[in-house]
């Protein structure tokens, strides 16, 4: 074959790449994610794997979540070999939000939670057991619990469901049905100005226990990851 005044034609690969999540298989991060549990379950959770720490004297916890269940249903949950409500961020009705840990409830009267997001960080230190609710921002009445106590470690992380045992123990009349995005957890309080900026956008660095865009996740159920558009960054 005559070649002279043909040039040969490169060869291009293409190749396409495809990211499937099953369920149960460890993922890295939600930046800009939300977690969605369409239906109260007995089985779907996601569980952030967070590292092992000894204690806590102190922590920050802040989320953003929307849900129009009247039923009580956990919001954050973390439980350990000793205690199942080691710390337990739970919504009682639309309107009471409590704080378990170490057996001992506090109660906050807050504005109707609903189907709009909302931003909300509760804060604890042991030292005089000042413990604090923050909503969009605003700031609670301040209570106090827990004081000389502290958070043991370590533990399992749980969204969706109430732990009666590490990882488990779940029952459907305390599972949540609704959209939480943003999870952070501080291993100190943060000041009032740092969770004002926290509530207005989504943050490109997080907490030092729990960092919603860098630790490691697992779900099971009937459980829905995707894009948070009202993330505005």
């Amino acid at each position: 074959m005559d070649t002279v005044g043909h040039r040969m034609k490169p060869f291009v690969t293409i190749v396409l790449v495809i990211c499937i999540y099953l369920p149960g298989s460890d993922s890295i991060g939600m930046y800009g994610k939300s977690v969605r549990f369409p239906a109260k379950t007995a089985n779907s959770f996601v569980r952030l794997h967070a590292p092992d720490f000894p204690s806590l004297t102190a922590f920050t916890v802040c989320f953003r979540a929307a849900s129009e269940e009247t039923h009580p249903y956990s919001l954050f949950s973390y439980a350990t070999s000793i205690s199942d409500n080691e710390l337990l961020i739970w919504q009682e009705s639309k309107t009471e939000l409590w704080l378990e840990f170490h057996d001992q409830d506090t109660k906050f009267d807050l504005p109707e939670m609903n189907a709009l997001l909302r931003h909300i960080c509760v804060t604890w230190e042991s030292q005089e057991g000042e413990i604090t609710v923050w909503v969009n921002g605003r700031r609670s009445v301040r209570k106090f619990g827990g004081k000389g106590r502290v958070v043991k470690g370590p533990g399992a992380f749980i969204l969706g469901q109430e732990q009666d045992s590490v990882g488990g123990g779940f029952d459907i009349n305390q599972s949540f049905a609704g959209e939480i995005s943003d999870v952070h957890m501080w291993d100190h309080v943060l000041q009032p100005n740092d969770i004002k900026t926290v509530s207005q956008g989504c943050l490109r660095y997080g907490g030092n226990i729990i960092d919603w865009g860098s630790t490691h996740y697992t779900f099971q159920g009937i459980v829905a990851i995707g894009g948070n558009k009202d993330c505005p960054l």
